[in-house]
């Protein structure tokens, strides 16, 4: 199961990690305000159902046909539910979301967005779970009594499928694993545990929080309205270290970097977690039942894939995502337009909420064709920016980069993105990185898969773009993308917070 931002999808995969089949369906995106993203908890939930009957309708399957669930989701989008009704308090609140800003400014203090950062590995930001949590326990009406007197319960996606998944409210399992509760801003990432005083000071009541669960275990199973009865849920990984898992990135300095509506770039730093000195984030990147957990560096971009829904469903450049690249081709270059597409502020490596996006270096002779090409190359130099950044924090530079999620498909992306690295860049020929290694995890759980080298063993190269471009056309390029960004910082300050 792969719980998405945008849309839900369920994968059958087989022994050799290949897919059998899968369904899909998007769900709504609600935007009631500038800056405020939302979605309705109880569609995803039914989306679930729905994708899980596609996939076993076309395998041909029947749900005790499969070994295992497992369970991967977009991590930092808070649902608050009523534990007796199964209701959500309110819309969930999207991990892009920028609501919470003034929270984050007040929890920050003079101590500023480092305040946290020891005990969680994370900056005070807008992207977490815990100021989410709080807002809604400030805003929504008798949601603060109901939560102190034990009847509200929170978690990310994934504790709401589980929970839903095994029950309900006749008994289902309040769970997580590591890795999201790694992302909430609650969560001491060398116990494992929640921290109560954490919890306290952002006024969130601990028995609203889920049990912190290995990656790879058995939680429970299905219930029997599920679509999987009777079938262990065996494997949750957020879905970026879902990604990693499945790209098979077990040894310390492996790399992914995920294209999806935003972009993840995860490095495997082993039984260390570095504290980053260069604007990325420190996470829990998997643990496997008992085992030591293993912790990661990440590079967290906010707009990537969804700048080309931007364009698709806000101003009707192309009518569908995919028409993108075909536009994008009819100039040979970005004639001189850049596009900052710092719609939730910039992540990382700069982490200012303060940004906004900017479109810049346009002359009349830019065109739609120029706008396609900036949006592409957009994601390629945010990547360059992190990439940076991990190379400065780890001290070992990549020498290569593997790739997965829905933008790989889009060869000029891919290409630009090597130019623009100066290193290669590998697809493997399973793209779907992401639902395979949350399958990956429940498959090791109920020894479906012996162990990592399984995994290992079953990932392939798919396919390698190599650099291209002149070294000096590739600093010149980078340079003015440098600029662009500088030209977002400060836009947003009290008269335009709105």
């Amino acid at each position: 199961m792969d719980q998405g931002t945008t849309s839900t999808r369920a994968i059958v995969f087989d022994h050799s990690g290949r897919i059998v089949a899968g369904g899909q369906l998007e769900h709504q995106q609600i935007l009631p305000r500038a800056g405020w993203v939302e979605h309705d908890p109880n569609e995803i939930l039914h989306n679930t159902g729905e994708v899980i009957a596609q996939a076993l309708a076309k395998a041909d399957l029947r749900a005790n046909d499969l070994a295992a669930v497992g369970i991967t989701n977009q991590r930092e989008t808070v649902v608050v539910w009523d534990k007796h009704t199964g209701e959500p308090v309110h819309n969930a609140i999207v991990w892009q979301d920028t609501r919470t800003q003034r929270i984050v400014d007040e929890l920050g203090g003079a101590q500023g967005p480092g305040r946290y950062r020891e005990t969680t590995g994370l900056p005070l930001a807008t992207y977490f779970s815990g100021p989410k949590v709080k807002w809604i326990l400030d805003n929504v009406d008798g949601t603060r009594a109901r939560a102190e007197a034990g009847d509200l319960l929170f978690g990310n996606t994934d504790s709401w499928l589980l929970w839903n998944m095994t029950g309900g409210a006749s008994g289902g399992l309040h769970v997580t694993d590591v890795t999201n509760a790694s992302r909430t801003l609650l969560m001491d990432l060398h116990t494992l545990e929640w921290d109560g005083d954490v919890a306290a000071e952002m006024g969130i009541p601990t028995s609203m929080l889920p049990r912190i669960r290995s990656s790879a275990e058995v939680y429970g199973t299905g219930h029997d309205d599920s679509g999987v009865p009777g079938v262990p849920i065996a494997g949750i990984l957020g879905d970026q270290q879902a990604a990693t898992f499945g790209q098979a990135c077990f040894e310390t300095g492996d790399a992914k970097n995920t294209y999806g509506t935003g972009n993840f770039m995860l490095l495997n730093t082993g039984a260390e977690a570095i504290s980053s000195e260069n604007g990325l984030l420190t996470t829990v990147a998997y643990r496997i039942g008992d085992n030591a957990p293993v912790y990661a560096l990440e590079g967290s971009i906010a707009v990537t894939g969804s700048l080309v829904q931007w364009l698709r469903d806000n101003l009707g450049l192309i009518e569908t995502a995919a028409e993108v690249e075909e536009l994008a081709a009819t100039v040979p270059d970005n004639g001189g337009a850049y596009f900052v597409p710092a719609f939730s502020g910039l992540f990382a490596p700069y982490w200012r909420p303060d940004a906004r996006g900017a479109l810049v270096g346009l002359t009349r002779y830019v065109g739609k064709g120029h706008l396609a090409r900036a949006t592409l190359e957009s994601t390629a130099y945010q990547t360059r920016e992190v990439l940076e950044a991990m190379n400065a924090d780890s001290g070992v530079e990549l020498t290569e980069l593997r790739v997965d999620g829905g933008m790989v498909g889009n060869e000029m992306l891919m290409q630009f993105q090597a130019d623009i690295l100066g290193v290669d860049v590998v697809r493997p020929q399973v793209s779907e990185t992401t639902a395979l290694g949350a399958a990956s995890a429940a498959g090791i759980a109920v020894g479906f898969w012996s162990g990592e080298q399984d995994v290992i063993d079953n990932w392939a190269e798919g396919r390698r773009w190599s650099p291209t471009l002149d070294a000096d056309e590739r600093e010149r390029l980078y340079r003015n993308w440098k600029k662009a960004v500088t030209r977002t910082f400060d836009w947003v300050d009290e008269d335009t917070r709105r």
